[in-house]
């Protein structure tokens, strides 16, 4: 099994096991799967929903399938907890994504991504981000979040902030030592 996939899992879960168990969870970009298992496994009395771009061969979930560029294919408020782990990076806009996982949230948003502050971590992410991705025809543009970014945009939309997982220990050794500042997780929840 995948190391890193483990070790995130480790701090996603930790997360998840303090808040109010949800109903209908949706997973943003969920690959092939192996996240939207281990939450199903975590939350079983919960409807764990995948949405992505492809379907990949031997997903463990057959995900909704919907266009780059287009809206999510939910109504609003559909979801009490939509999660995006490394994802959204990889999007045309993630500014865009992230206004529709508010969109379709009731109460919950769960990010794992990355934070750029400068030149030397946006190569050290972008380097990763093709080492990881190439072999599964996953393009890197390279949309990094700058700062704090998306946590100001949920900010002003009424979700506030749970729980930051900064810097979040994804990696080990050496690689560790060097890019784990790159990564985090947050948990925010809809300020009424």
């Amino acid at each position: 099994m995948n190391p890193y996939r483990i070790r995130t899992w480790s701090h996603i879960s930790a997360l998840l096991r303090e808040i109010d168990s949800p109903s209908d969870i949706l997973d943003f970009g969920a690959g092939d799967g192996w996240f939207a298992g281990q939450v199903k496994s975590l939350l079983p009395e919960s409807g764990v929903v995948a949405v992505d771009v492809v379907a990949r061969k031997n997903a463990l979930l057959t995900p909704v399938i919907y266009k780059p560029k287009d809206p999510l294919p939910f109504a609003d408020n559909s979801f009490d907890l939509s999660y995006a782990i490394d994802v959204l990076h990889h999007c045309h806009s993630p500014e865009f994504y992230l206004q529709e996982l508010m969109r379709v949230s009731r109460r919950y948003i769960l990010i794992k991504d990355h934070i750029c502050r400068n030149r030397l971590d946006f190569l050290m992410l972008f380097v990763l981000d093709e080492l990881g991705n190439r072999r599964f025809g996953i393009p890197s543009p390279g949309n990094y979040q700058r700062g704090w970014q998306w946590g100001r945009t949920l900010e002003k939309n009424g979700w506030q902030q749970v729980r930051l997982i900064w810097p979040c220990e994804s990696h080990s050794g050496l690689l560790g030592a060097a890019t784990n500042h790159l990564q985090y997780v947050s948990l925010y929840e809809y300020n009424k």
